[in-house]
């Protein structure tokens, strides 16, 4: 990804969408040229030079303090979410890997398929990556979304999943909240990443195939998804409500726990128990089936 061309079309995008009441800017009424705030209106808020402004819209600025970014955060009213990406995009980035070379299959470590196993039959739980691949999941989310471990390495990834599968849209009865939502956690992993080969060749792929997909992309939303409720249409049990949580994995980069929870109680914990009862394997299951082969 681009990050010079991204800052602009991210900065765009977020002064776009405030109007000049919701930012205190005064007007003399009449129409306006362009939608929300002007550059000249946000140079001022952020006690910057228009000129300045302009220079950090079009990546002529590479070396914007961080002060400088603090305040056109504050501007442009971003959330903690948008701030980090605009520091992001905006801070020089050292050259990323050869991307002629394979990227390497990160590993679960055996205490991470322990916890999976442990929470087998109370929470769907799955590992993921940057990218929203799955490196591993216990047999409950298998049963609740997709059955990850028999699908072709390449097509376990969550995010591929939500938006190409169409067992996806029978399962998500939000799944334009939830679809638009996976788009704005991939645009925000690809300001974090952007030399990364193979979550580039994703969003080129979801851009080509998925209706929808450009107008989300270029809406510039990002989203960490780090919390939520998922309200699901499952073909065998029926509707469930269920809370998400992400949890990082400090000892392993990027990687982080999806961990799905019905309130105690609830029509929903008790239909869970009875997908859990419904899918309990036979036999146990080795950990290496989530697994890739080495690179």
């Amino acid at each position: 990804m681009d990050q010079t061309g991204e800052l602009g079309h991210f900065l765009r995008s977020r002064r776009a969408r405030l109007r000049p009441d919701d930012a205190g800017v005064a007007f003399g009424g009449g129409a306006r040229r362009v939608p929300g705030l002007r550059r000249e209106e946000v140079a001022r808020l952020a006690g910057v030079s228009t000129d300045y402004y302009a220079r950090l819209e079009q990546g002529r600025h590479p070396h914007v303090s961080e002060t400088v970014l603090e305040a056109v955060a504050r501007a442009l009213r971003l959330d903690d979410t948008e701030r980090g990406y605009l520091f992001e995009l905006a801070r020089p980035k050292p050259p990323g890997p050869d991307r002629r070379r394979p990227a390497l299959v990160p590993r679960v470590r055996p205490a991470v398929h322990q916890m999976l196993d442990v929470l087998n039959d109370v929470s769907p739980a799955l590992v993921l990556n940057h990218r929203s691949d799955v490196l591993a999941v216990n047999h409950l989310a298998n049963a609740l979304i997709t059955d990850f471990d028999a699908l072709p390495y390449r097509d376990r990834n969550f995010a591929r999943f939500v938006l190409l599968h169409p067992a996806a849209q029978d399962l998500y009865q939000d799944w334009d909240q939830v679809a638009e939502a996976f788009v704005a956690s991939l645009r925000l992993a690809a300001g974090r990443h952007p030399d990364d080969r193979l979550l580039n060749e994703l969003v080129g792929e979801l851009s080509i195939k998925v209706p929808g997909f450009s107008n989300w992309w270029a809406g510039h939303g990002v989203d960490q998804c780090a919390h939520g409720t998922r309200r699901l249409l499952h073909p065998v049990v029926g509707e469930l409500t269920l809370s998400y949580e992400i949890l990082a994995l400090p000892a392993d980069p990027d990687l982080s726990i999806c961990l799905y929870t019905a309130e105690p109680g609830s029509a929903s914990a008790e239909t869970l128990r009875m997908l859990a009862s419904w899918s309990a394997p036979t036999c146990v299951r080795g950990h290496g089936s989530s697994e890739a082969p080495s690179s």
